[in-house]
């Protein structure tokens, strides 16, 4: 290999090897969680991350409230659902005091009260939310995210049938439902809740750990390409 600059090529050989030696650091189980589960850079990041994503996702109060316009509203509907849900799903409409049987071609029909069928769906996501599960359990007696996927199951494919009804104000309620209450209490489940502003300090020292640590890398290569003769100017 030619080196035309040999300060230039030593500079991005020690820039580029610190780089990717960090970044083997960073695969290794070197920090620990609150927990003590050894954890790898990646994961210790990726954990920050998504507490820090379910601290500012909670929004079961707003939900509520427009669950109240539905309260009462019976609706009858017919739904597509996928054979190994059929049995829980069954069980947790009987539960909220919703009829619910299948038809000929294998559609679920259930017909009962919106608000409390969205009102217990809601149930489910706050209290997974908060990583608890017993009394789903104790209510349902079925696994806490299973019934989160029955519910998922049979109001996902609601929110088309309402519209084609012509109910598109309760679709809407139910979308809100599923996204803002029942889905990131199952998304989030286990994982611990962090607000933003309660750890500024380490949020500010990864972003710049992040920055800083990109730029190593192009100066880096930069230096290596100078190294080599390869440069470009004006």
């Amino acid at each position: 290999m030619l080196i035309r600059s040999r300060k230039h090529f030593v500079a991005g050989i020690v820039m580029v090897g610190s780089f990717f030696a960090v970044c083997i650091y960073l695969l290794f189980p070197m920090l620990h969680d609150n927990y003590g589960n050894r954890l790898t850079g990646l994961q210790f990041a990726d954990s920050v991350f998504n507490s820090l994503a379910k601290g500012s996702s909670y929004f079961v109060p707003e939900v509520r409230k427009d669950i109240e316009a539905v309260n009462g509203k019976i609706v009858e509907v017919s739904v597509p659902l996928e054979t190994r849900y059929s049995y829980g799903v069954i069980r947790v409409m009987e539960t909220v005091g919703a009829e619910a049987s299948y038809d000929k071609e294998g559609r679920l029909h259930f017909k009962g009260d919106l608000g409390a069928i969205l009102n217990a769906a809601t149930d489910v996501g706050n209290t997974l939310y908060f990583n608890e599960h017993k009394p789903i359990e104790e209510k349902y007696r079925m696994p806490a995210l299973q019934v989160a996927k029955c519910w998922w199951s049979v109001l996902h494919p609601a929110v088309q049938e309402l519209q084609r009804q012509g109910q598109v104000g309760y679709a809407k309620i139910v979308d809100v439902t599923l996204k803002k209450a029942l889905e990131p209490g199952n998304n989030f489940y286990m994982i611990e809740i962090t607000k933003v502003k309660e750890h500024i300090p380490l949020v500010v020292g990864m972003l710049v750990f992040y920055i800083l640590y990109t730029l190593w890398y192009g100066f880096g290569i930069f230096q290596l390409f100078e190294g080599v003769g390869l440069s470009m100017h004006k």
